[in-house]
């Protein structure tokens, strides 16, 4: 039997030297990236002010997008209207998706998800709340009992009537934020809510309009 050829012990030990150089780099690589790397969009010095339009926008429409679901929510178990039942899953999918991004935003930025400061704060507005209606557009508690006591069309003509409203400040809100905002992100976002508030707007007109109803 042919005996096995050992390579010399010298080299044996260089190969394990050069293994570990190599781990060694690899690892550096992982634990440090390379100075061109961007900084995080988190970091102090990038993240926007908390008196800014970016942190304010973010906090008050997620708040006012909370209620746009729940309506939402409401309208799709009170009527069997397709149509309806449609536009309710678009709001939903859509509006807590945007509050995600948003309320992912303001952790990346390290700032808090509610405040002791005014809502529309960053606007300039000042804001009463009232009967749970927290910022313009926002359905009071009394609508929000109305519209879970409602069913078939008459949940549906509330329904469109309150969320033309709500859509209608919010479109007017997302329109400052893309003006005055200091992040791509939120001004982005903000365009595209426009965009997209607006088309719903024209579609609740066209939907009241076929109930014999107006906005």
């Amino acid at each position: 039997m042919t005996s096995a050829v050992r390579a010399p012990r010298s080299l044996l030990v260089a190969g394990a030297v050069v293994f570990l150089v190599a781990v060694g780099l690899v690892l550096v690589m992982v634990v440090r990236p390379s100075s061109a790397s961007p900084p995080a969009s988190g970091s102090g010095a990038s993240a926007p002010a908390e008196a800014s339009a970016d942190v304010g926008f973010a906090r008050d429409m997620s708040i006012h997008h909370q209620q746009a679901v729940e309506m939402s929510f409401v309208v799709r178990d009170r009527t069997d209207d397709e149509d309806v039942r449609r536009l309710a899953y678009d709001i939903i999918n859509t509006q807590a998706n945007q509050r995600g991004m948003m309320l992912g935003w303001l952790e990346t930025w390290d700032r808090p998800k509610s405040s002791d400061r005014p809502p529309m704060d960053w606007m300039g507005h000042k804001v009463t709340p009232a009967d749970g209606s927290l910022m313009p557009g926002m359905a009071t508690d009394t609508q929000l009992d109305r519209l879970r006591a409602a069913e078939g069309r008459a949940a549906e003509v509330l329904f469109l009537r309150l969320m033309t409203v709500h859509h209608r400040a919010g479109a007017d809100m997302a329109r400052a934020a893309a003006g005055a905002a200091g992040t791509d992100e939120i001004r982005n976002l903000a365009a595209g809510m426009v965009r997209g508030q607006e088309s719903e707007i024209a579609l609740m007109a066209d939907m009241l309009k076929a109930r014999g109803e107006r906005p």
